[in-house]
C-alpha cells in the first residue's frame, strides 16, 4: 500500500504573464534557472522525496531533478481556477497537503517554506483545509497548502475565480511572517524586487 508524503508541489506555470511582457516560468531568478526552477528546487531542499507537478508549461531547467516524482499536467488554459479543477479530477499523487504556488512567487526561499509548513502542519495536522494567509481583507490560498482530502470536492467544481472557487472549501487562516507569497506582476514590480533581492533572497 501506497505512504502519502507529508507534502507534494503544485506549481502553477500556465498564465501568459501579459502585464509583465509574457510568460513568466522560464524567467531568469537572481539566485539561479528559471522562476519556476527556482521553486522546485527550493521544494526538493525541504522535502527531497515529495511529489512534484507542474501544472501548464514544462521548465527548461530541472533536466537534473527530473524523475517519476516530477511531472507535467495540461492547463485548460482558462485560468487558475479551472486548472485547479482539472488537475483534482488527473488523480494526483499521493500527499497529505499540496503547496499550491504560482511560479510568479519568486521570494521563497527554502528556510521559509519549511517554517510556513511546520506553522500549517501545526494548525491542520490532518490536512483536512486550505491552510492560507489573510492580506488586508482578502484571503491568499496561492503559496497556501491544500489538504488533499479536499481533492474530491475541488474536482467537481464548475467556478472560474479562485476565490469562489476556495469560499466553497475548509478553510485555516494562519499569520505567519514566514509567509513569502509575493507576486511580480509588472516590469516595476520585479525591478524593485530584483532591486531589493539582488542575490534572490
Amino acid at each position: 500500500m501506497a505512504i502519502a508524503e507529508p507534502l507534494g508541489m503544485l506549481l502553477l506555470t500556465g498564465g501568459q504573464g501579459r502585464r509583465l511582457g509574457g510568460p513568466k516560468h522560464d524567467r531568469p531568478h537572481p539566485a539561479g534557472g528559471t522562476w519556476g526552477g527556482h521553486l522546485v528546487r527550493l521544494f526538493r531542499e525541504v522535502f527531497p522525496s515529495g511529489p512534484v507537478q507542474i501544472l501548464g508549461e514544462p521548465l527548461s531547467d530541472i533536466q537534473d531533478l527530473m524523475d517519476t516524482r516530477i511531472t507535467v499536467v495540461s492547463d485548460p488554459r482558462q485560468g487558475p481556477a479551472v486548472a485547479l479543477t482539472t488537475w483534482a479530477q488527473s488523480e494526483p499523487p499521493l500527499a497529505v497537503r499540496w503547496w499550491v504556488v504560482p511560479c510568479d512567487q519568486v521570494d521563497w526561499t527554502a528556510p521559509a517554506l519549511a517554517a510556513w509548513y511546520s506553522l500549517a502542519d501545526d494548525a491542520d495536522p490532518s490536512g483536512r483545509g486550505w491552510v492560507m494567509v489573510r492580506e488586508g481583507d482578502r484571503e491568499q490560498p496561492l503559496g497556501g497548502f491544500m489538504g488533499a482530502t479536499l481533492l474530491p470536492s475541488l474536482a467537481s467544481f464548475q467556478e472560474t475565480r479562485v476565490r469562489d472557487l476556495v469560499a466553497r472549501l475548509p478553510r485555516c487562516i494562519v499569520a505567519s511572517a514566514a509567509y513569502r507569497g509575493l507576486d511580480v506582476d509588472v516590469p516595476e514590480e520585479m525591478e524593485a524586487w530584483k532591486e531589493a533581492n539582488p542575490d534572490g533572497g
